[in-house]
């Protein structure tokens, strides 16, 4: 679990940037209130608020959002292709069996986003908070987290491969179940009150981030610690 040297000294292999085209249209008004099989191609997104709930089959490709609102939107099956998002409200967002292949996402509040049951590949997540987001039994492929507050973020039965937690704040956060023998934490993560720890097993961990772990594998084992 604890790897000292490699770990450290390997760098962050980082997914591409999503093809995303020079010229896009901007988005107007029938693009703001989301509709079941709506496709959203080659869109700009402002400073605007999207609407809907229980929309089905909503595809986003080629895509860039900019301090755009998608609070409250719950979407089912939602597929997001090539796609950015910069500064965006993303808070309680519901995405039910997604699939999001190809994304750039900085800066953005993603408190008690739920991805559950689905798929993230070549993703990027960047200086977001995403404190009680929920990616139980989602499978994450080729995805960078960093600089995130993933406090008490649920990762319950998630499949994680080649997945990176990057000075990340992940305290309380859960991995009971999950899979995560190519998972990597470094640059200093605060894994302080970690649940599932049992499920690291495999994972690689820089021994400046595993000083926070050793409480949780302590309490695991039975251990007590004094003083």
């Amino acid at each position: 679990m604890l790897d000292r040297g490699a770990a450290a000294s390997r760098p962050v292999k980082e997914p591409p940037r999503p093809r995303i085209p020079r010229t896009l249209t901007a988005a107007g008004g029938a693009d703001l209130e989301l509709a079941h099989d709506g496709a959203y191609l080659s869109l700009e997104y402002g400073a605007v608020r999207l609407s809907g709930t229980g929309v089905e089959d909503a595809e986003f490709e080629r895509c860039r959002f900019t301090e755009t609102s998608f609070a409250g939107v719950g979407l089912e099956r939602p597929t997001f292709a090539d796609v950015e998002f910069t500064g965006c409200d993303l808070a309680n967002l519901r995405l039910s069996h997604a699939r999001v292949a190809g994304a750039a996402v900085s800066g953005c509040r993603m408190t008690g986003i739920q991805l559950v049951e689905g798929g993230v590949r070549n993703a990027v997540f960047d200086g977001c908070r995403a404190d009680l987001a929920g990616f139980r039994f989602c499978n994450l492929r080729d995805v960078v987290f960093r600089d995130c507050n993933l406090s008490e973020a649920n990762f319950q039965n998630a499949d994680l491969r080649n997945v990176t937690f990057e000075g990340c704040k992940l305290v309380a956060a859960q991995f009971s179940n999950a899979k995560m023998a190519s998972v990597r934490f470094t640059g200093g993560c605060d894994l302080n009150g970690v649940r599932g720890v049992q499920s690291f097993a495999g994972a690689s961990v820089d021994a400046s981030d595993a000083i926070s772990l050793l409480t949780a594998l302590a309490t695991t084992l039975g251990i007590t610690i004094d003083g």
